[in-house]
């Protein structure tokens, strides 16, 4: 069972999302911690779905946090950080009415990162896992 999947049959099973995310797991919303992704190069990022899940998209970015709302780009969202280590962070976040996520983070290096992310966009499903890779200087 992947990561996602466990996390999300925890919660159907009754724990509940106060219960799944745990009350350590909740920082300040808006703006978590999140440590891995200041340790990301800045620059031009190509994010890579594998499943199709999402058009191959160009991202400039000062570090990772836009990864985070890749369904959810641009709105200011309300985050909650399930997960937080060196190497990898999970969150989950809730757009209103345009939907929500749940994101998790793994750095390979700071110029690569594998991403699963789930959720709902326009009240529809998505699910998929894609690929971050620095790919060079931001033009402007």
């Amino acid at each position: 069972m992947t990561f996602m999947r466990a996390v999300r049959h925890g919660c159907a099973v009754g724990i509940g999302v106060l219960g799944c995310l745990g009350g350590s797991a909740w920082a300040q919303p808006g703006h978590p911690a999140l440590e891995m992704l200041a340790h990301l190069a800045s620059g031009q990022w190509l994010v890579h779905a594998r499943d199709g899940g999402m058009a191959d998209t160009r991202m400039c970015l000062a570090d990772g946090r836009p990864l985070i709302q890749l369904r959810h780009t641009g709105l200011q969202c309300r985050q909650f950080v399930v997960q937080d280590e060196p190497n990898a962070v999970t969150v989950s976040y809730t757009c209103g009415t345009a939907g929500s996520g749940m994101t998790r983070m793994r750095m390979e290096n700071d110029s690569l990162v594998q991403i699963e992310t789930q959720g709902i966009a326009h009240g529809l499903p998505f699910s998929f896992t894609a690929e971050a890779r620095r790919v060079g200087v931001c033009r402007r």
